[in-house]
């Protein structure tokens, strides 16, 4: 399978971001992965590494609630890159009907239910990248 060239995690829970990592990584789904801990960490992130001159993260994994700026404050004010924009995953513990009226006009390409799981990482790159994972190994 050929790797997503980044993927940018934005969550305020240290544990959370550390385990979508390690299976993202061990998947080899992608062999950089980018962390947040909130809006405004990414979209410093995202601008350093604009100016850098490296591409954009194909994928964000984006926490809705967060402190100092949330998931819907980072999509407001992201300014999507001219070229191919990353694919904005929303994952969230509970989806709350004003969270989901503000995002249906913001670029997310989907919402998931937290944790990712090897399936939902499948699911994700099938539907929005056509690629997938190969088959599990059996013992």
């Amino acid at each position: 399978m050929q790797k997503l060239t980044s993927v940018l995690l934005v969550d305020d829970d240290p544990t959370t971001n550390f385990l979508h990592e390690q299976l993202l990584l061990s998947l080899g789904v992608t062999e950089t992965c980018l962390v947040a801990e909130n809006g405004a960490e990414a979209l410093t992130l995202l601008a350093d590494y604009s100016e850098a001159g490296d591409m954009c993260p194909d994928l964000v994994l984006l926490d809705v609630h967060m402190p100092v700026m949330d998931g819907i404050d980072f999509l407001e004010a992201y300014i999507q890159p001219p070229s191919t924009p990353p694919v904005v995953i929303v994952l969230t513990t509970s989806v709350h009907a004003r969270d989901q009226a503000r995002m249906s006009t913001l670029p997310v390409a989907d919402w998931i239910n937290k944790p990712l799981t090897r399936a939902k990482v499948d699911d994700i790159l099938r539907q929005h990248f056509q690629r997938q994972l190969p088959p599990e190994k059996t013992a």
